[in-house]
């Protein structure tokens, strides 16, 4: 199993200036955080061409969608190319190859080949470089003590709503002032901008994988039964944060308030920070793992508001607090995905984690626009239903996640 390296000596400063003063910390979070934007820019971009081709609405969501689902997919198999060849390899030749299908798109003519297209959003959501996930296994080596290492992986969780904030803003932004071509372009630059922040760092240059961990079973970290129930659990979680852009949707349309269906998922990332925050600035009694099963209630429990289907002003400020939750659920999950992974295998653990969440999405999407009345139910039960199996992780594997 994949352990953190022990500090010894007096525990070292683990206060938010600290960490972020610490060796090249901020520069992986921020190339981190600007090479993953594209994860949010690309399914606006991608749609807004379309649709400047004349295409359907259907076509535009089509594509999106496989964007979606190829970067999820994506996120395992380049992972365990780094878990076995290193991080510079495989960067080195995802992010130009993404980008490269990003700047080719506009020239397929997605409307009059939509084949052509197809092929290159797969190629383009294939090669989404494995940041999140590389960045989870530079941790150890950056900030060895596990403290620091917890305030970092808060910092990280907190932003990461700002992809699914930003990223939109940025893509209509380009489009309306220059074009969808234009968007894309600018997908495509800041995807390779961030890259080179991280695969241009010390720490991510010197990543060498475990050259005495074995690596022959073909499932992977899959294997181990603890992480299949903890990425099943995290489907659920991805779930009810795809169903949330419908039920924003259709709530706005409900109560004739357009302005909700942007402002109710931007509540949701706003309290995902300050719950991120919140939990990084101190050191909680107990092992991850208990922290997980207690995220993963607050963040099931805190959806309840909605189910009355209560007015705008309230739905949005209810938005808040299932997301106060989230940034705490997604650190302890991979603080004990790193206790549950096999050796030399922990990249690869932390993209199938990513991974289950964004088919969650993509699978919450779907479910709630063919039910949508159903969609205060849906987002309250699927987490609940994760909470449920974080709750048995923890138990059956306590003398694992407790160590």
């Amino acid at each position: 199993m994949s352990t953190t390296p022990a500090v010894s000596g007096r525990a070292q400063d683990s206060s938010y200036r600290a960490v972020l003063g610490a060796p090249l910390v901020a520069r992986l979070l921020t190339g981190t955080l600007v090479g993953r934007l594209p994860t949010g820019m690309a399914p606006v971009a991608i749609l807004l061409l379309v649709r400047a081709e004349h295409g359907s609405l259907a076509m535009a969501g089509l594509f999106g969608a496989l964007y979606g689902l190829a970067a999820a997919i994506g996120q395992p198999m380049l992972g365990r190319l780094v878990d076995r060849y290193g991080q510079s390899v495989v960067l080195y030749s995802a992010a130009p190859a993404a980008s490269a299908a990003f700047l080719l798109l506009p020239c397929t003519g997605p409307t009059r080949h939509p084949v052509l297209a197809a092929l290159t959003v797969l190629v383009a959501g294939l090669a989404t470089p494995p940041l999140e996930a590389g960045l989870r296994a530079l941790w150890p080596h950056v900030l060895p003590d596990p403290d620091r290492q917890r305030v970092a992986l808060s910092l990280d969780s907190s932003t990461q709503g700002l992809v699914f904030v930003v990223g939109p803003l940025l893509a209509t932004g380009f489009a309306a002032g220059a074009g969808a071509t234009t968007a894309l372009a600018a997908t495509a630059a800041l995807g390779l901008l961030g890259t080179g922040l991280v695969i241009t760092s010390e720490p991510s240059l010197k990543w060498r994988p475990d050259a005495t961990a074995k690596r022959v079973h073909r499932m992977g970290p899959l294997r181990v039964p603890g992480l299949r129930v903890l990425f099943t659990a995290l489907t659920g979680t991805g779930a009810a944060l795809g169903a949330v852009n419908v039920l924003a949707l259709t709530s706005a349309e409900r109560h004739h308030t357009g302005w909700l269906s942007g402002v109710m998922p931007a509540a949701l990332s706003i309290g995902s920070m300050l719950g991120g925050l919140a939990y990084g600035r101190r050191t909680w009694p107990g092992a991850p793992a208990r922290h997980l099963v207690a995220a993963s209630i607050g963040f099931a429990a805190g959806w309840m508001v909605l189910l009355p289907d209560p007015v705008p002003a309230i739905a949005a400020l209810g938005a808040v607090l299932p997301g106060t939750f989230l940034a705490p659920l997604l650190t302890a999950s991979f603080l004990t995905v790193d206790h549950l992974a096999p050796d030399g295998e922990s990249t690869e653990a932390f993209a199938w984690l990513i991974a289950c969440i964004g088919v969650g999405q993509a699978a919450g999407t779907g479910l709630a626009s063919l039910a949508s009345t159903g969609g205060p139910l849906l987002v309250a039960l699927v987490p609940l239903a994760g909470a449920s199996a974080a709750l048995w992780l923890l138990r059956r594997f306590n003398h694992l996640l407790s160590a």
